[in-house]
């Protein structure tokens, strides 16, 4: 197993895939880093995986904050002496028409979805261009890949990440500094991502579809150690999943 001993970033790791994915980790022996807001949660989350042997330490970050994202990476160092592996997963998706002209809402999608992996990816390239290796991986969506009513700003930020990751996996390549990269595209996977959609109808109708469909975030969870768990020289980069029933 190449997951043993990795220190590995996550973000968003206060509930759903980012909880799940760093319970999963630390069980199959990684070294866990959590960033998210909400400390009574990530305090919660670290002292369930210490006292059952594993390591974890976490940090109160806002991922658009660029200097929260520097010190996440600094406290990796400090406490474990490097970084193999950041997942870059928190985001939001306050989904509404375009016509309801939620421009708050627009604009907090664009700071978290698409600066706040910005900020992550800065905070550790330089890290992993001097070692010459690393993990970068990023929560996408479905809606990164094809397009949806009532998505348009959500989905644009998905698909903006999707570009980031296949170019930041072809420099990669092309400088020589090995560092891999994963997107995952989620259909219905249990998540907060739905209470963020203040709008009445979409959150109606999201909320019902995710009530007949949505899979455990712990199937996330055991992608992210997929694509961890593979040879160096192997890179993995795109997963797209969801419930076996739903036809996203």
């Amino acid at each position: 197993m190449t997951i043993k001993d990795k220190v590995v970033i996550i973000t968003g790791a206060s509930s759903g895939i980012g909880e799940a994915t760093a319970y999963k980790l630390a069980k199959e022996g990684a070294k866990v880093v959590l960033g998210a807001r909400r400390e009574d949660k990530l305090k919660a989350i670290v002292d369930k995986i210490s006292a059952e042997g594993g390591h974890a330490v976490y940090q109160v970050t806002d991922v658009v904050k660029r200097e929260d994202n520097l010190s996440l990476v600094e406290l990796a160092k400090t406490s474990f002496g490097k970084v193999d592996v950041i997942f870059l997963n928190a985001g939001l998706m306050p989904n509404a028409p375009l016509s309801a002209l939620e421009q708050d809402n627009w604009d907090a999608m664009i700071d978290v979805n698409i600066k706040g992996v910005l900020n992550g990816i800065a905070a550790v390239l330089p890290e992993f261009t001097a070692q010459k290796s690393g993990h970068v991986i990023t929560t996408s969506s479905v809606a990164g890949l094809k397009a949806y009513p009532g998505g348009a700003v959500y989905g644009a930020t998905k698909w903006a990440v999707r570009d980031l990751m296949e170019v930041l996996r072809m420099e990669s390549a092309q400088e020589g500094t090995n560092i891999r990269t994963a997107t995952i595209y989620p259909a219905a996977v249990q998540s907060e991502l739905v209470d963020s959609i203040t709008n009445p109808d979409t959150n109606k109708n999201m909320r019902a579809l995710y009530d007949v469909y949505e899979i455990p975030a712990e199937r996330v969870a055991n992608v992210v150690a997929f694509a961890i768990d593979q040879p160096e020289d192997t890179n993995v980069n795109e997963f797209t999943m969801g419930p076996t029933n739903q036809p996203w």
